[in-house]
């Protein structure tokens, strides 16, 4: 089974990634993740992918096609694959279909997470992270049991940078305007399953679940 995950920062994929992944057991591909790979086996794409990283710049469209490819061609693709991250342009969706067509495949299922604006914000800037150990808290719906100290390691909780409002704000404009094309590219397909992400994680795990078992 192919699938797209989609939806804004915020949303939950990360939480209902891990969730697929375990109950269909196929790869979390996210173009970090396939940029990593690619970097760290020295690939010809990767050495290319790198010095635009190094530089801080994006890296180019046919790059990370390229390597997104390479990535969906490894044998732990073979029974399927959820997509994170990508696409994120109209041509990238193209490239994608190209791409599928080319390993005599096609995309199964598009998952879009909705969340309204004012909760994605409510999300978003009450995330606090572990300096040691990378452990995710909410001072709302998920606080410490102390308050900026680690449950888990006793680290010091730490807001991101680009954590505060007016950042986040920022992303989601920017995230809607880009992506809005895409969920109508994927609905005229009739590949787009719309998800209710403001319901409790298990609620949203199961709507998934039952979407792609449907």
């Amino acid at each position: 089974m192919n699938i797209i995950f989609m939806g804004p920062p915020g949303a939950g994929k990360g939480t209902q990634a891990e969730n697929i992944v375990n109950e269909f057991h196929i790869p979390h591909i996210s173009t970090g993740d396939a940029f990593r790979l690619a970097m760290s086996q020295q690939t010809p794409l990767g050495l290319k992918a790198k010095e635009f990283v190094d530089q801080g710049l994006l890296v180019p469209d046919d790059i990370t096609i390229g390597i997104v490819k390479e990535r969906l061609q490894q044998d732990d693709c073979k029974n399927g694959f959820l997509l994170d991250g990508f696409p994120r342009t109209i041509s990238q969706a193209e490239a994608l279909d190209e791409i599928m067509e080319s390993m005599h495949s096609q995309i199964d299922h598009v998952i879009n997470l909705s969340v309204d604006r004012d909760l994605l914000l409510a999300r978003l800037t009450g995330r606090r992270i572990c300096k040691s150990c990378g452990a995710t808290y909410h001072v709302i719906f998920n606080p410490p049991k102390a308050e900026n100290i680690c449950d888990k390691c006793s680290g010091e909780l730490y807001q991101r940078s680009d954590d505060t409002e007016e950042k986040v704000g920022t992303r989601l404009d920017e995230y809607s305007t880009k992506t809005a094309p895409l969920l109508q590219y994927y609905e005229k397909k009739n590949l787009l399953r719309q998800v209710n992400g403001e319901q409790e994680i298990q609620a949203v795990s199961e709507q998934i679940s039952s979407l792609l078992r449907g």
